[in-house]
């Protein structure tokens, strides 16, 4: 696959992004099938694997990564965030967000990074992360006495790279003057726009972008009829019944260009994505491997400027009903 840029890392131009793998997300899988998904990914070639350590309970996204990537760790680029996870005893503090549970419970405090980041080494098998994040801001925290501490993992050798998750323009400024940032991580799609300020920023500093939910949380593959229990898209407003038809409805002139190019509407929305910088990088996940391999071909797509004004004119109409995580 085509390789791109985040700061000073490079991985290939289309990633996997591993949430979609611990059960409780979207709806049930067992570990089986995780560890086939991410294998599937390692050998088409999307071997930058982004996880959490809060996805799943108990550190399970970062632990079933782990066992997938033994004997393969020098082929992986390894990212994974902390901050949701908090340990037990500490105090945390809500991060506002738009899904109907309201918040986010956070700490990121600088004497609680290392002790995150020992716990997730432990978690992936490995002695050196390659892309670490904090995952969300946290609001009684500046971002630069964060940035400080995860600066003193990179010294420390135990994280190769920093990035930040969920971020405005501002913070990524101030936690760039502590630090180099390879990599800030933003829902970027078709039907969720980058901040604009954060892109502008972004570039100016040589800071890569990871979309992540670069499909829409499964949405933008144009399948996507209902939800069913134990899905937590079942707390986004764009994915109520009501909601989710409109928007089926509006996205269909994007799906009937996918079909005159030959091409998958999520290999569209990849494609289209690819276009819009150098220098992004969207994580789609997917828990079969036919789709992954379908996920990683986008990567070959080249869009002329005719076809990326036609997408941009239909989705000038699409207008989304229902709001976004952030």
């Amino acid at each position: 696959m085509r390789t791109r840029t985040l700061g000073g890392l490079e991985v290939p131009a289309i990633g996997y992004g591993a949430m979609v793998l611990s059960p409780g997300l979207y709806g049930e899988v067992d570990d089986v099938r995780g560890e086939a998904a991410l294998k599937a990914a390692l050998d088409a070639g999307a071997t930058h694997v982004d996880t959490s350590d809060g996805y799943g309970p108990d550190g399970h996204n970062e632990r079933l990564v782990g066992r997938a990537i033994r004997g393969r760790r020098d082929e992986v680029v390894v990212a994974t965030k902390f901050g949701l996870a908090v340990p037990e005893g500490e105090p945390s503090r809500a991060h506002r967000v738009g899904y109907a549970f309201g918040e986010l419970r956070v700490n990121a405090e600088p004497r609680l990074v290392r002790r995150y980041a020992e716990r997730s080494l432990r978690n992936l098998g490995t002695d050196v992360i390659d892309l670490y994040y904090l995952h969300f801001p946290d609001p009684g925290v500046p971002i630069e006495d964060t940035a400080g501490a995860m600066a003193e993992l990179v010294h420390a050798g135990l994280v190769r790279h920093i990035g930040l998750s969920n971020v405005t323009a501002a913070q990524l400024r101030a936690a760039h003057a502590v630090h180099p940032v390879a990599a800030v991580q933003y829902e970027w799609s078709m039907w969720r726009p980058i901040d604009p300020g954060l892109l502008a920023a972004a570039r100016e500093l040589g800071v890569g972008v990871v979309a992540w939910s670069p499909l829409g949380s499964g949405f933008l593959t144009g399948t996507v009829t209902e939800v069913g229990e134990g899905d937590f898209r079942r707390n986004a407003p764009r994915f109520s019944a009501g909601n989710l038809a409109r928007n089926n409805d509006r996205y269909a002139p994007v799906k009937d260009i996918a079909a005159r190019l030959g091409v998958t509407p999520a290999q569209l929305a990849l494609a289209w994505l690819l276009h819009q910088d150098e220098h992004v990088v969207p994580i789609p996940g997917s828990r079969t491997p036919a789709h992954i391999e379908e996920n990683v071909a986008a990567a070959g797509i080249t869009l002329s400027p005719d076809t990326l004004a036609r997408i941009d004119e239909a989705l000038s109409r699409f207008e989304v009903r229902g709001g976004t995580l952030l």
